[in-house]
């Protein structure tokens, strides 16, 4: 469940084609700048209209004008960028997105029909289709140290570490991920589709999908 495949329907998100080219989500983190920058000038302009220095806006988008957007950027349709929204490059926004009041973004894909509505950060990382990050919770992109970034995922008393060779990795929430008010969610952190973040969380690791995180020792399976 590391793998992209596992994580995303690739159908929900205008960055298919690059999400294609790789197994690994933070394999894609370096790309987001170019990729914007090649589709971009080829979006049709019947739908979208380039606003700033490679910033391209869906037409049907709603912006606050308190709003500050840095490109590279797109903005896809229904979009809703709020209050003093703070979008600060290589960010690919999805349709009907939500980007709430005092919510920061920096080197992001967020899928179509995400949710990040109320002072949250989220940097580096990429969020699946329909998830959705309650008030205040955040990506935590860079480690204290300032080492790279590995991947940690526990199974039993085995712990397999995966080196991302990247100093800034963010979180990567499958489709339908959950996170509860005031979380903070540790550089390398994979939360598999359809799980549930209790509020108050400092989550790191691996969750696997249909999950109810409560705290690091208590993670149960959902009865679906």
């Amino acid at each position: 469940m590391l793998e992209i495949k596992d994580l995303y329907n690739l159908d929900e998100t205008i960055a298919k084609q690059i999400l294609s080219t790789e197994k690994y989500p933070w394999e894609i983190l370096p790309k987001i700048n170019d990729y914007i920058l090649e589709i971009g000038p080829i979006l049709d302009k019947e739908k979208y209209e380039q606003i700033g220095d490679n910033i391209w806006v869906a037409k049907s988008a709603k912006i606050a004008s308190t709003a500050s957007i840095t490109g590279p950027a797109i903005i896809d349709e229904n979009a809703e960028i709020r209050h003093c929204a703070f979008i600060r490059g290589k960010a690919i926004v999805g349709k009907n997105v939500v980007v709430g009041n005092s919510t920061e973004l920096k080197n992001v894909i967020l899928f179509n029909n995400v949710q990040v509505p109320h002072y949250n950060y989220v940097g580096d990382s990429i969020l699946g289709y329909k998830s959705h990050m309650g008030a205040g919770s955040m990506t935590s992109n860079v480690k204290a140290d300032k080492s790279n970034v590995q991947i940690k995922k526990r199974t039993g008393e085995c712990e397999k570490i995966i080196e991302t060779n990247l100093r800034k990795v963010g979180a990567f929430l499958g489709d339908g991920v959950e996170v509860g008010c005031n979380s903070v969610l540790n550089p390398g952190t994979i939360i598999g589709k359809n799980s549930n973040i209790y509020p108050l969380s400092c989550v790191r690791g691996v969750i696997p999908e249909n999950s109810i995180y409560k705290n690091q020792n208590e993670i149960i399976v959902k009865k679906l």
